[in-house]
């Protein structure tokens, strides 16, 4: 048995996890999450016990706001009785009521998703996601084989995405291909970010990048693609619409504050302490300093022009922190930011300690929730505070990168 001595040795180094086991680890953790997945599946359908009422997925809100957008009445949407009637009408009676805050921008991809019958319609969108989040995320880490496929795919709000019909993946792909394209291709890039509108919070930072950045072309394209979507949601859906979605919006701070959405699934410094027992006004006000300090790290980084890799890994780690209304299956984000720390790791080698700590930002959201729901522990934010502090030591070690003449900064 080797001394403790060793083990240290080894978990500082991160001797113990190669490439090899890294794909091996990675196949054995998927088929154990599949195993849990399809169980849990078979819970939700009443075929393991019993169910005193029927379970859906967040994807029926999706779809019955497209079904109401394509029956002439997408401000009904915003209307949670309305809402509520088309998500059991879509599904079935006695459902719980999943709540729809997304502006209208949203119901272009859930009017068309809602054409198609509803099971149907969660298999492509959750598929075609998946597809393409697995694209860009190779494109990241360079990897151009299937050794990492398992290893990605296991990453456990992957699982928690597919399985309560979210959209994680597809923010995940709009984020990781803008970072992808930012510097090379500065258009496709502003396409990208601005597409991010459909759930704009999680689009907070990227203007902050974009202007610390100087990078005025992608700032220019990702304000046109945003305007451009709100636009064509306008003509499609009237203004009434959003007229709708601004007052659910203004309301729907409730449903986070009192507990209505499960507080235990937040990531957030907001819900950490929510999880914790302290009061909204405490929780808000962490929140407002991590949201500062967030908008501060971005600027800096990308101010300073620091490599591509920790600008991109800092913007999407920051963004899991600097939103107060972000669930667990939204640390796609940060699987976002690992992909580029370890995309930077592999140019200059793995700091002590770092492949460790990304084994743990790793695993944390497999028991995140049982740990915040039994023990009122909030380890979800732990996995996101561990990336970005992982990501801050390596540019703390990197020198401030050559600025880009102004054709390298407009993809000339």
């Amino acid at each position: 048995m080797p001394s403790f001595a060793t083990v240290f040795a080894q978990m500082r180094s991160g001797e113990w996890l190669d490439r090899t086991r890294v794909a091996a680890y990675g196949r054995i953790l998927l088929a154990i999450e599949v195993a849990v997945f399809l169980f849990l599946i078979a819970g939700t359908h009443g075929w393991v016990v019993p169910l005193d009422h029927p379970l859906t997925t967040d994807f029926a809100s999706f779809y019955a706001a497209g079904d109401l957008a394509n029956s002439d009445a997408p401000a009904l949407a915003y209307n949670q009785a309305a809402h509520f009637a088309a998500e059991q009408r879509v599904t079935e009676p006695g459902i719980q009521y999943q709540f729809f805050y997304y502006p209208p921008v949203f119901l272009l991809i859930c009017s068309l998703l809602a054409r198609m019958p509803y099971l149907v319609a969660f298999i492509v969108f959750e598929g075609v996601s998946l597809a393409l989040y697995l694209l860009v995320a190779r494109r990241i880490l360079g990897e151009s084989g299937h050794a990492m496929l398992a290893p990605l795919l296991a990453f456990p709000s992957v699982l928690w995405t597919l399985g309560l019909g979210q959209n994680a993946l597809l923010t995940a792909t709009l984020f990781g291909a803008g970072t992808l394209l930012v510097d090379r291709r500065p258009g496709w890039a502003g396409i990208m970010f601005g597409a991010i509108c459909y759930k704009p919070h999680l689009g907070l930072l990227i203007p902050v990048a974009l202007i610390a950045g100087r990078r005025w072309r992608t700032f220019a394209t990702a304000a046109a693609t945003v305007a451009a979507l709100v636009a064509a949601s306008i003509g499609l859906f009237g203004w009434e619409t959003w007229q709708a979605y601004l007052t659910a919006a203004i309301d729907s701070h409730s449903t986070y504050e009192l507990g209505r959405i499960n507080l235990a699934f937040m990531i957030s410094p907001f819900g950490a302490l929510r999880v914790l027992g302290g009061d909204v006004g405490p929780a808000y006000a962490v929140q407002g300093l991590a949201t500062l300090t967030a908008v501060a790290l971005v600027g800096f980084v990308w101010w300073r022009n620091m490599s591509r890799e920790i600008r991109c890994a800092v913007l999407a780690a920051t963004t899991i922190v600097a939103v107060p209304v972000i669930l667990l299956y939204d640390l796609m984000l940060g699987a976002v930011a690992a992909a580029w720390l370890i995309r930077a790791a592999r140019q200059t080698g793995f700091l002590p300690w770092e492949k460790t700590a990304l084994v743990a930002a790793y695993t944390i959201p497999l028991v995140a929730l049982t740990a915040g729901q039994r023990g009122h522990v909030p380890l979800a934010p732990l996995a996101a505070i561990l990336l970005l502090a992982m990501i801050m030591a390596r540019a703390n070690q990197a020198p401030a990168g050559r600025r880009q003449t102004v054709a390298g900064t407009t993809g000339a």
